[in-house]
């Protein structure tokens, strides 16, 4: 996507908060500092760490929108990532719903904006269980069709302290456009350890990957973030 298409995206986003977020909607700043910011097991900060400020607006009525952002390098000059967000969370009876649009944008040379891209996506909750679908038909501007699917459990350790086990399969429907290392997809799989302390989230991850190159290695992910 280029940059007119995420002026054009924020600006419907913009128009339809308008409709349905009432005046009384609540405001969520989010500060998180990372050792190592990972999108799906691989690395977009060569492995560096990063700051991720986010806001959210939550109507109340289950409508929600929002921007997040961090610094990225993927060694060709691009170094900012900001997204934003539209969406709607629904809990029913037996189970959770979260659907919604997400716009990826990135800064830093001219070219940055060619990676620009939308992906919808799709979370069940039910108990300590999640699946999640994200499906983009131009992942990173390079025209082809791409779904990550993830399922995840969370583990109550002690009050406090929660442990997630998660595993995800990401895969281009078009290698030709996008492929990973050859190949149509790969699996990530992660535990992250997670606790509040005074209010700031700390949490360590481990995380792996099958692929071969060093942005899929294995990692050790720690961050601190604090909402407000």
């Amino acid at each position: 996507m280029k940059a007119s298409s995420m002026a054009t995206t924020l600006l419907s986003s913009t128009l339809l908060c308008a409709v349905i977020l009432p005046a009384q909607a609540n405001w969520t700043l989010e500060l998180a500092v990372t050792n190592n910011y990972l999108f799906n097991g691989v690395s977009q900060t060569d492995k560096k760490p990063a700051f991720q400020p986010g806001l959210t607006w939550e109507a109340g009525n289950g409508f929600y929108a929002g921007f997040w952002g961090s610094n990225v390098d993927f060694g060709e000059g691009t170094k900012v990532e900001v997204d934003g967000y539209l969406g709607y969370y629904h809990q029913f009876r037996d189970f959770g719903l979260d659907i919604g649009l997400a716009q990826y944008t990135y800064h830093g040379r001219g070219h940055s904006s060619e990676l620009n891209f939308r992906e919808l996506y799709l979370t069940l909750h039910r108990n300590d269980y999640e699946l999640s679908f994200w499906y983009s038909n131009d992942y990173f501007g390079f025209g082809g069709g791409h779904l990550v699917v993830k399922l995840a459990r969370s583990f109550t350790l002690s009050p406090g302290w929660t442990l997630q086990a998660g595993l995800d399969r990401s895969h281009s429907f078009d290698k030709a456009s996008y492929d990973w290392e050859g190949k149509a997809g790969f699996f990530h799989a992660e535990l992250v350890l997670s606790t509040d302390l005074a209010g700031f989230i700390l949490s360590a991850g481990l995380h792996t990957t099958t692929l071969k190159e060093r942005w899929g290695d294995d990692a050790l992910v720690l961050s601190v973030s604090r909402s407000f």
